[in-house]
């Protein structure tokens, strides 16, 4: 699935076919909701462009610092019994859990590009 990319933000494209236009939000923003169409790509692009800018706009002049998908923090459930094994392999490895897991996925992306 393609999507849009502007000033570190990404954003869904939909199709809707009763309304016949090009819709998406903003992916990855938990608490705020920046919505786009258009009847065309460009300005569906135009409109997602748009409202980054309003937003971080809006943000400035509440000051506040705008929100970035995908900020870095991510929280797993996993098993208990594997949260163990994670804890003694890093304890073993002189790291920590959080160094094994972002180890473990960047190795995993590494395997899927390759």
């Amino acid at each position: 699935m393609d999507k849009l990319e502007y000033k570190g933000y990404y954003g869904s494209i939909e199709y809707s076919k009763e309304d016949k236009m090009l819709y998406g939000k903003v992916l990855g923003l938990a608490k705020d909701c920046i919505s786009y169409e258009g009847s065309s790509v460009e300005e569906l692009e135009n409109d997602f462009k748009a409202g980054i800018d309003s937003y971080i706009e809006g943000c400035k002049e509440l000051g506040i610092e705008p929100r970035k998908a995908y900020n870095g923090i991510l929280n797993i459930r996993i098993p208990s019994e594997i949260h163990c094994k994670v804890a003694i392999i890093a304890e073993h490895k002189g790291t920590s859990i959080n160094a094994l897991i972002k180890e473990a996925i960047e190795h995993s992306m590494e395997l899927q590009l390759a």
